[in-house]
């Protein structure tokens, strides 16, 4: 992959709402005292939505440039009923349009990054096939696109859906033509959830980043989401918690804020607790 000038810092934020117009979206980080956000581009439960409105697009990259905040640094999650592993063709297909539509719409705003789950066998195909269908699916949406990275976020192994595995992950980017053009999002809840233990001390923590790293490679790390646990260790459930006050724990955070490899990357919460927000955020700028 292209190897990216990174900035040698943390880039905090959250995934905050975009009621009211998407530009609204930036006044909230800007509140929070944050430099890096996701947003959804549309009601992420809805298959289709009405074009971007031109005011609203204006409006949104004047933002952009006021409060200083990098394309780079946004992280578009697609909306969640797309499944690029779907082995109906039809159904498939119908989550190949959304996902266009999604791109297009980054394209309009001037954003790079589209955070997507990779998809689910739904108990229909084999893993091997839904991890080839999806592979498909991104080397067609990559021709079809300009400069969009597709960022594959990791997940908890949830029912039928994969990419909990990092070798998952792994095995869709070997299958991409342009490799420029695909990087992974690692959750924290989600890694935690699916097995992978980076908070029992700090051995473990590097053993986890060090197999990252091996199986996939931190040169394909676009994005993180902040979560603390709800649920055990090795749960296989996806329930996000306050930092420090799940079943993580504090002290893999600081792990993070303090490794480098993590720099000049968007880092967003996604906890449960919107009002808590602001102090999430300082407390892991303190930690850096």
């Amino acid at each position: 992959p292209l190897m990216i000038k990174k900035e040698q810092r943390k880039f905090i934020g959250a995934h905050v709402s975009i009621a009211g117009g998407l530009d609204q979206a930036l006044d909230r980080i800007s509140d929070l005292n944050g430099d890096a956000l996701a947003i959804f581009v549309k009601n992420q439960r809805q298959w289709t939505a009405p074009p971007l409105d031109e005011k609203i697009v204006s409006s949104f990259k004047e933002k952009m440039a006021r409060y200083k905040i990098k394309p780079e640094m946004v992280l578009v999650h697609d909306s969640y009923l797309i499944n690029l592993g779907n082995g109906d063709d039809a159904k498939r297909a119908k989550s190949y349009d959304a996902f266009i539509d999604e791109s297009r719409r980054l394209e309009t705003l001037g954003l790079q990054l589209l955070n997507f789950h990779p998809g689910s066998h739904l108990k229909e195909i084999s893993e091997e096939k839904c991890l080839d269908l999806i592979s498909d699916s991104l080397n067609s949406a990559i021709s079809e696109t300009e400069n969009i990275v597709f960022v594959m976020e990791n997940t908890a192994g949830q029912g039928s859906n994969l990419g909990y595995k990092f070798e998952h992950l792994s095995y869709i980017i070997s299958k991409i033509k342009d490799k420029s053009r695909i990087g992974v999002c690692l959750d924290t809840c989600h890694t935690f959830a699916a097995g992978y233990d980076f908070y029992s001390s700090k051995e473990s923590y590097e053993k986890v980043m060090s197999e990252f790293d091996r199986v996939i490679g931190f040169n394909y790390l676009r994005g993180v989401h902040l979560n603390d646990s709800k649920c055990a260790f090795s749960s296989r459930k996806d329930r996000h918690e306050e930092i420090g006050k799940g079943h993580i724990g504090p002290k893999a955070f600081e792990y993070l804020m303090q490794d480098e490899r993590f720099n000049g990357i968007p880092m967003v919460l996604e906890t449960p607790n919107m009002d808590n927000w602001a102090n999430e955020i300082s407390l892991l700028k303190r930690l850096c």
